[in-house]
């Protein structure tokens, strides 16, 4: 979920390209500065048939996704495309209520639960989160400064993406088995690093602390709370944590970033973090409230959350109540995606020309408990509101001999502190940087690797005998060469 959920530091390499930094905040209206005012803005989405061949592409190319569910809607109406398949080896087509994994999408959920919730009068934004929590699990605060609602939010509360102590017994299941009784021991022993509200830093354990503390307010389970505030009133029938046996029936099968079959995701106590399925046809629904496209009881509790944005580290993009703000070419976009071990998710509209867009795939790219940022579904999403968001590069990977693979193994440093080890295992190529999680690098030819986490690609430069003497890192636009050191 685009953290584990979708964290936007938590990904290969980012240690290196990304440090964390404290950035000053502030409210404010509207976006950013854009340096492409001059650029046009589009006003229909792509066609159906352009929208199709962009998708299988990424599909027949066996890189990115086994099958997509798009949903587009400009001043026409709305478009579905799919193209793939929900499952395999059944074929099972894809539409617009087959159900997926939204993953990250669910902090907007959680978001304009804490919104509909002051409005409600049960809480305000400045409240400290410790008033809500028992004696034993209320946060430090900072310099004297508690942790607000608001703070938590924003993903400006100080907190990290994960606790300490979050320890999966499945990696292949990371939120299942979290509990309360451990959210409480972390915090209460957790000493901030930033003052709440003036550093961003994208955390699923503040939005998980978030929702736990809302049922708590409550009294009711978060599942029951979003489904009775939130899911009824905008008549979003399938969406929800638990699915019902006819939801089951169409769910797609999820699909980790080597394609293979991937199990669903569970949660426990961070539940406002990431827990949520739905389907394209709901999520659309859901714009059209937020876009005030349909008024609602829930119409005022959708604008506030555009309210307050605070600075995130990239130029342009604001971090407001669950959403994104993004004001690049010509454009401000409202947007969030999600991402799980076995799906890939993006919503968004643009506050220009009201333009909407829905993309689901059943295919993941986290290597838990290493979270991917901005991946081949959310790029494409972008894309599909606003062209000129380019969309990310095509690799086709091909086959190798995996006799090949020993010839990269080795350590490799970038600079002193940080190194990249390869390992060639069962076939495949793994690589690891200082720091983090290893992960697979897939052949597009017999010396270049890509990775289907991040925008990044190896090159392996060969001597005479055949054994790699150095490679290249190609991320950000930038190539960085390391010798392998013996």
């Amino acid at each position: 979920m685009r953290g584990v959920l979708i964290n936007r530091r938590g990904v290969l390499l980012a240690a290196l390209t990304q440090p964390v930094i404290s950035i000053p905040i502030y409210a404010q209206q509207g976006g950013g500065a854009s340096d492409d005012a001059a650029e046009p803005l589009p006003d229909r989405a792509p066609s159906s048939d352009a929208i199709r061949s962009l998708l299988a592409v990424r599909v027949d190319a066996g890189q990115d996704s086994v099958g997509y569910v798009a949903l587009v809607r400009d001043d026409a109406g709305p478009r579905l495309v799919t193209y793939g398949a929900a499952r395999e080896p059944q074929r099972r087509a894809l539409d617009g209520d087959t159900v997926f994994e939204i993953g990250s999408i669910t902090k907007v959920f959680t978001a304009l639960l804490l919104a509909d919730a002051v409005a409600r009068g049960e809480v305000k934004l400045t409240d400290p989160v410790a008033k809500y929590l028992p004696a034993e699990g209320r946060p430090k605060p900072f310099d004297n400064k508690p942790i607000s609602l608001l703070d938590l939010v924003t993903h400006t509360s100080g907190l990290p993406s994960l606790p300490a102590n979050f320890r999966p017994r499945d990696e292949n299941n990371p939120y299942a088995d979290y509990t309360a009784e451990q959210l409480y021991d972390f915090l209460s022993e957790y000493a901030p690093r930033y003052y709440p509200g003036s550093h961003f830093e994208y955390s699923n354990l503040g939005f998980g602390l978030l929702g736990h503390v809302l049922a708590l307010r409550a009294r009711r389970g978060y599942e029951e709370l979003v489904v009775s505030r939130i899911c009824e009133p905008l008549g979003l029938s399938d969406t929800c944590i638990t699915l019902t046996p006819a939801m089951r029936k169409r769910l797609a099968q999820g699909h980790d970033k080597s394609l293979h079959p991937a199990p669903g995701w569970s949660f426990l106590t961070l539940a406002g973090a990431g827990a949520l399925h739905s389907t394209a046809n709901d999520m659309m629904r859901f714009l059209d409230a937020a876009q005030g496209k349909r008024k609602t009881d829930l119409t005022p509790a959708f604008q506030s959350l555009l309210e307050v944005r605070r600075q995130t580290s990239q130029i342009g993009v604001y971090a407001a109540a669950g959403w994104f703000v993004e004001t690049a070419h010509n454009n401000e976009l409202v947007v969030k995606d999600g991402g799980t071990g076995g799906y890939s998710s993006f919503i968004g509209y643009s506050a220009r020309n009201g333009m909407a867009t829905v993309l689901l795939s059943n295919t993941g790219y986290l290597a838990p408990p290493v979270i991917a940022t901005w991946t081949t579904t959310p790029r494409i999403g972008r894309h599909l509101l606003n062209p000129n968001f380019p969309l990310p590069a095509l690799h086709r990977q091909v086959p190798i001999d995996p006799a090949k693979l020993a010839a990269f193994a080795g350590r490799y440093p970038l600079t002193p502190r940080f190194v990249l080890t390869v390992t060639p295992r069962d076939g495949r190529l793994m690589v690891q940087a200082t720091g983090l999680g290893e992960q697979e690098v897939f052949p597009e030819s017999d010396t270049r690797f890509f990775s289907r986490v991040v925008d990044a690609q190896i090159t392996f430069e060969l001597v005479p005998d055949g054994t790699a003497s150095a490679l290249v890192l190609h991320q950000n636009g930038r190539n960085r060469r390391a010798a392998r050191s013996h």
